[in-house]
């Protein structure tokens, strides 16, 4: 995919959303999990994997981490493909302030934003 998409919503494609990582250069470390605890966002994900281990799992979460080690992508891996994924973007203070959230097999996707303090504005 040659184009980019506008870097202040997520991006739909997970292929280009990593080359979009990389191209703004962002530190960014990759790894996988079982699973998620929680129900706030940004979502915490727990029980990491080997990547050894990813050859026997149907279904795993691969998490993108900035510098500061604050997750900025997140997606669901079904199967070999991906069926969810969030992006999140924080405040200078480290709050989030924005996640967006698209769901693939549904072609959906929706957009949360956050003031300084965590707290969800309504748009």
């Amino acid at each position: 995919m040659s184009e980019s998409h506008d870097p202040a919503r997520p991006c739909p494609y997970p292929l280009a959303c990593i080359m979009e990582l990389d191209r703004w250069k962002i530190r960014s470390a990759v790894h996988h999990f079982t699973s998620y605890t929680g129900v706030t966002l940004p979502l915490k994900l727990v029980n990491p994997l080997d990547d050894s281990a990813l050859d026997n799992r149907n279904t795993y979460f691969r998490g993108y981490f900035d510098g500061d080690d604050r997750l900025i992508l997140c997606q669901k891996v079904v199967y070999g493909e991906v069926e969810l994924e969030h992006r999140y973007e924080y405040h200078p203070n480290g709050q989030l302030q924005r996640a967006g959230i698209k769901i693939f097999d549904e072609d959906s996707e929706s957009v949360m934003l956050f003031d300084e303090d965590g707290t969800r504005i309504d748009s």
